[in-house]
């Protein structure tokens, strides 16, 4: 690709970012009962009695404190720091450590559960959050939450980590991550995100107990949770890592292809780098082949051979940041190209160019969705962190 192509990409990257982080500034912050709000409609309206979520909250600290860290705004501070502040104030157990999974509207515990994924979600913002600002006791938080998962949630035996537990971190017996996710000892999207949250920890806390963990959390993926012979992730397991489910999910694939080789590059062990580069392009080139429209959006999954055809905002936000990764070690023009076509199916269909934000989902026939654009698990993460993504990677490729 042409320079003045890839800076004209870079280009309406950035502007789309700064929109972006305007919308969530302008219209998720709740003035009233604090924090953020629950849900805000695809037209821009607050819910203000809808439930406060732990993945929402940690996802918008994580957002924010990046976004102050790349950018220096104080505008991106004060946001990152209202949603560290109502982290610790409402969603941690002081008890039995950790932190909830659900609030009500007012801030009051709804759900007490203790869901992994959570937990790292709040690895991940806390680490993120000390990288801006040099908060010690956020590195600490942290650092001790490591700790809790290491105790309480790995699994000896067959190596990874269980589901969820129960506040006081007995077993639960539902362990699924949403309605419409598997109740099943182990998950990919769990593991993939302990994956995300130990390697930002560690660029801050190199401590030789998580280097041994993220090494092992790297073999985990590959060997258990990556099929050897399709190269895409399974998704939901036994304890022994039988697999329970023949979902294709094509935005994990992608997203987990860029995050596996971020997680060997901070590892910094070129025989780990080597074996997962070889995974990682692989698992693009699938992407591209099996799970990208002709449009250059990536369909949201597939099931017994049915195709959903669906267009959900997540997995366009992190195939375009995939696709470069794939570029950047291959120097294949085919990933690039693809990238660059991602991002223009993003702001043609994805982008709200009138009241900003992006929408939940677009269908095949174009039809943007009207599910609320701010809920439980739609927040500034996929896109904010795919906008500085691609604006950094470009800038390395053009130098």
């Amino acid at each position: 690709m042409k320079k003045n192509l890839l800076q004209e990409f870079a280009d309406s990257v950035y502007q789309e970012k700064e929109n972006l982080l305007e919308f969530w500034l302008n219209n998720s912050i709740d003035k009233h009962y604090g924090g953020f709000y629950g849900e805000v409609s695809v037209s821009n309206k607050p819910q203000t009695e809808a439930d406060k979520a732990l993945i929402l909250n940690s996802r918008i600290l994580w957002s924010f404190a990046n976004a102050y860290r790349e950018d220096k705004n104080p505008d991106y501070l004060k946001m990152a720091d209202r949603a560290y502040d109502y982290l610790l104030a409402n969603f941690e157990d002081k008890k039995y450590g950790g932190f909830y999974w659900l609030l009500d509207y007012r801030g009051e515990v709804k759900e007490n559960k203790k869901q992994i994924y959570g937990q790292a979600f709040c690895i991940y913002a806390f680490s993120e959050y000390y990288r801006a600002t040099d908060n010690e006791a956020a590195l600490k938080k942290a650092v001790d939450l490591f700790a809790i998962l290491e105790s309480e949630s790995y699994d000896p035996d067959y190596r990874g980590y269980f589901e969820a537990y129960n506040r006081d971190w007995s077993a639960a017996d539902d362990m699924s991550l949403s309605e419409k996710d598997m109740n099943a000892a182990k998950s990919m999207n769990t593991h993939l995100h302990i994956l995300e949250a130990y390697t930002n920890l560690y660029l801050v806390w190199p401590d030789p107990g998580l280097e041994a963990k993220l090494k092992e959390l790297i073999e985990v993926l590959i060997n258990n949770i990556v099929d050897q012979e399709q190269y895409r992730f399974k998704l939901f397991f036994d304890q022994d890592w039988t697999s329970k489910s023949d979902i294709i999910s094509y935005g994990h694939d992608i997203e987990g292809s860029w995050l596996l080789y971020e997680a060997a590059e901070v590892l910094g062990e070129q025989v780990v780098l080597d074996f997962v580069e070889d995974y990682v392009l692989k698992m693009a080139a699938r992407v591209l082949e099996k799970g990208t429209a002709e449009d250059g959006s990536i369909y949201y999954e597939s099931e017994a051979g049915e195709l959903d055809r669906d267009h959900h905002w997540w997995p366009q936000a992190e195939a375009v940041v995939g696709f470069i990764n794939a570029y950047q070690l291959s120097g294949e023009e085919d990933f690039i190209q693809a990238a660059a076509k991602g991002w223009d199916y993003i702001t043609k269909n994805i982008v709200d160019q009138d009241n900003g934000g992006w929408y939940w989902l677009v269908n095949d026939q174009g039809k943007s969705s009207s599910k609320a654009k701010i809920n439980d698990w739609k927040s500034p993460y996929h896109s904010s962190r795919a906008c500085y993504e691609i604006i950094n990677r470009i800038e390395q490729i053009l130098a």
